[in-house]
């Protein structure tokens, strides 16, 4: 049977609630929401035919939407030729928003609703908007609602505060509540802050604090130096060091050379280098980095895993500095240590235009996966020995320039020899 059931009709209620159109009248003058009302529900009946045939299960059907509440039945009169006159549901209303909040069971959220809408309405009426086209958001943002108007109040008063987010002090607002509600308050801002308060072009939640004036924490690099003959810090060689960015950038140190890798033991194990530091990485993204003009006096040599990633990390590193050689990324590392192969689950496809030739015929070998499905080696499944030989071959030439190498493709259990190409 097809007929139209109660539960039909609250599921047409519930779809109209879910597209937010029983709430948007709630933001309008249209306080009560009269203007979508009376709401005729879509009705499909019996015929004249199933008055004869089924006319018990007819009038089951009448009885159960007769006794449906908040609903008002516009009735037909139907001259049945065997049952004589008749009276079948035509049509199917519901009169006031009331009663269509009432019939699946949403009075209480449109309430809540309703009460950020009249906050918003005396505090931020440029936002009033946004509610019309988000009230299922708004109904579960309602707790917070108040202190969310609360902050843009603060930053319409105080553009571009520099200061910290946890520096903000509104009553009421503990420290984490602004970082919580990221997502949200970036729309809520862009809709009331002028132009010339908003930083366009930071986008995201990661970006917050820099789109609307915040002090933001700084950035970090981690760094060990390689050669004893180098002070830097009073304590033990070859520390463990960490820099802001910006007092990175002004290290003053005769550094020839820079190697970067993204395996943290292999950072604290990297051997020693004259005039070298190695760089704890930090995957894609090389702003922080760049910023150390002094690299630009440097040959850095980037140590990435050997699957498609790796090489566009490079690629993107390339983009960033000119002088950057890949160190233990080549053919011969990668077919030495076959018996430590893993899998590579999601490839870089698109082309990288910054490697060298050999590099690129990797690549292509790796994203086609001509040598096995989805191949990559590990930079911390290199041996350490194999590690020591390469960074040996790296420093031979005393001009600083990287002498391309080939290494022996020998197990690693066997005597490992280095030699140059002339």
């Amino acid at each position: 049977m097809s007929w139209t059931t109660a539960a039909d009709l609250k599921a047409q209620l519930n779809r109209l609630w879910e597209r937010g159109e029983l709430l948007r009248p709630l933001v309008t003058d249209d306080v009560a929401g009269a203007s979508g009302f009376p709401l005729r529900l879509r009705l499909k009946g019996p015929g004249s035919s199933d008055l004869a045939d089924r006319f018990e299960a007819v009038r089951a059907w009448i009885a159960e939407l007769a006794a449906i509440p908040r609903l008002r039945i516009a009735w037909r009169a139907v001259n049945h030729r065997v049952l004589g006159p008749q009276r079948l549901p035509e049509a199917i209303w519901v009169d006031t928003l009331d009663d269509a909040l009432a019939l699946i069971g949403k009075r209480g959220d449109a309430a809540r609703f309703s009460h950020c809408t009249a906050l918003t309405r005396s505090r931020q009426p440029a936002l009033l908007d946004w509610l019309a086209k988000r009230p299922l958001q708004a109904i579960a943002l309602a707790d917070d609602w108040e202190r969310l108007l609360a902050v843009v109040d603060w930053l319409r008063r105080h553009p571009r505060p520099g200061i910290y987010i946890r520096q903000v002090d509104i009553p009421g607002l503990h420290s984490k509540f602004i970082e919580a509600h990221r997502g949200v308050l970036s729309e809520l801002l862009d809709l009331v802050l002028p132009a010339e308060a908003v930083a366009a072009d930071r986008v995201g939640i990661g970006r917050f604090a820099a789109r609307y004036g915040f002090l933001d924490k700084p950035n970090r690099i981690r760094f060990r130096l390689l050669d004893d003959a180098i002070p830097l810090l009073p304590g033990p060689a070859r520390a463990d060091v960490t820099l802001d960015v910006a007092s990175f950038a002004r290290l003053a140190i005769p550094i020839r050379r820079v190697f970067i890798t993204e395996n943290e033991t292999n950072f604290l194990a990297f051997p020693d280098a004259a005039a070298s530091l190695v760089v704890f990485g930090a995957g894609y993204g090389w702003d922080a980095l760049a910023r150390a003009e002094w690299l630009g006096t440097c040959t850095l040599h980037y140590w990435g895993d050997i699957d498609t990633h790796g090489f566009a990390i490079l690629d993107q590193l390339r983009g960033r500095f000119g002088q950057v050689a890949s160190f233990l990324m080549d053919r011969v590392t990668l077919m030495a240590h076959e018996t430590v192969w893993g899998e590579e689950p999601d490839q870089v496809m698109h082309d990288l235009p910054r490697l060298t030739e050999s590099e690129r015929a990797l690549f292509d070998d790796l994203r086609d996966n001509r040598i096995r499905r989805g191949l990559r080696l590990e930079q911390e499944r290199v041996g350490f020995r194999w590690v020591e030989m390469a960074l040996a071959d790296a420093l031979v030439d005393s001009g600083d320039r990287v002498v391309e190498k080939t290494l022996l493709a020998q197990p690693l259990s066997s005597g490992l020899r280095v030699r140059t190409n002339p």
